[in-house]
């Protein structure tokens, strides 16, 4: 039941006291080049220096603590845990390419390709569907336990939600477009190894750095692999994402071996597993790998599978190199050693 107040009752005594909380009332965050920035906010007052977030109610970072404030249960309030410092320029980055499936892709230039070429496609699109989606899902389970002290952090997971979506979303289109369909279902035992992760670290190490990165090299092929300029263009704009969520991946490794360098060993179990579990980086599944043989070689010929083929293993070479350049550069340079033989031969061989 409701209480009304009388019309002509006093006003209540008001404490107020919450006008005098802050002490930086006089400061500015100035836009600059790129506008009004994270970055810049972080330059003007509370930038994120606390080693820990030294709370688990939801208060952000800046704000004065609360008397008897509920606990949240977050689990990572550690900076080092979750953090990158690439994040708050990846943020802006996200928020100024977002592109549309349905207007920013030429869908005009989809024309009626061979079948074997449109069944491959479809198929490579069907996988990616896959992909995508759990590149979407999976982050989106660790939004609730990040501390709001490194906010900047749980922002950029949300891009990358948006991003995946939108690809998800293109891939379907794709399919479908052309008078084809989805097709056969991956094995999706990759996929579960980023959904069973039960650290935030493993987690990114085997979704950022290891899965999105072998894909992101296939769609840096796009101008390869695609028939058309729509499809081009789909490869282009989504390799221009997935870089975003690799760059995340790749700074927080390094930032955590960095600050908490007695966890190297636990992450090399990480991308062990990983590695026996997927091959390596870039080890694709039979359908996979064939579609885009037959997509790379323009048909099922006996010359267009040779060509096919020797293009997608161009392209697996170039996924393993560049798996381990991004390794080197968080900082893991000797993890070549512990990769599969036949991935130490590809890399020492590119």
């Amino acid at each position: 039941m409701t209480t009304q107040t009388p019309p002509n009752a006093p006003a209540p005594a008001l404490d107020l006291s919450w006008l005098n909380l802050d002490d930086q009332f006089d400061t500015q965050a100035t836009p600059g080049r790129h506008g009004l920035t994270l970055d810049g906010m972080n330059q003007a007052a509370f930038p994120p220096d606390a080693p820990q977030a030294g709370n688990h109610t939801m208060r952000l970072r800046g704000a004065a603590p609360r008397e008897g404030a509920q606990r949240f249960g977050y689990a990572y309030v550690g900076k080092a845990e979750s953090w990158s410092e690439a994040v708050p320029k990846l943020y802006e980055e996200a928020v100024q390419r977002q592109w549309s499936s349905a207007t920013d892709i030429p869908w005009d230039t989809v024309e009626p390709l061979p079948d074997a070429v449109e069944r491959a496609m479809c198929q490579f699109c069907t996988l990616l569907n896959e992909v995508e989606f759990i590149a979407a899902d999976v982050p989106g389970q660790w939004l609730p336990r990040l501390s709001p002290e490194y906010y900047e952090v749980g922002l950029f997971l949300m891009t990358q939600i948006m991003d995946e979506a939108r690809h998800m979303d293109v891939f379907r289109k794709r399919a479908l477009v052309n008078g084809g369909g989805l097709l056969k279902q991956g094995p999706g035992s990759g996929l579960r190894l980023v959904i069973e992760a039960r650290d935030f670290t493993e987690m990114s190490a085997v979704l950022h750095v290891q899965g999105e990165g072998a894909v992101q090299s296939l769609f840096r092929m796009g101008e390869l692999i695609g028939q058309n300029e729509a499809e081009k263009t789909i490869f282009r704009l989504c390799a221009q994402d997935e870089s975003r969520h690799l760059a995340f991946g790749v700074m927080h490794l390094k930032h955590i071996l960095e600050s908490e360098p007695e966890r190297r060993e636990e992450i090399h179990s990480y991308l062990d597993r990983a590695d026996r579990i997927n091959g390596g980086a870039g080890a694709l599944d039979r359908q996979l790998t064939e579609s885009i043989i037959v997509l790379l070689g323009g048909g099922t010929s006996p010359e267009q599978l040779d060509e096919g083929w020797r293009l997608q293993q161009f392209i697996q070479r170039k996924q393993f190199s560049e798996y381990y350049h991004r390794l080197k550069v968080a900082g893991l340079g000797e993890r070549l050693e512990r990769m599969p033989e036949s991935v130490q031969q590809m890399i020492k061989s590119n």
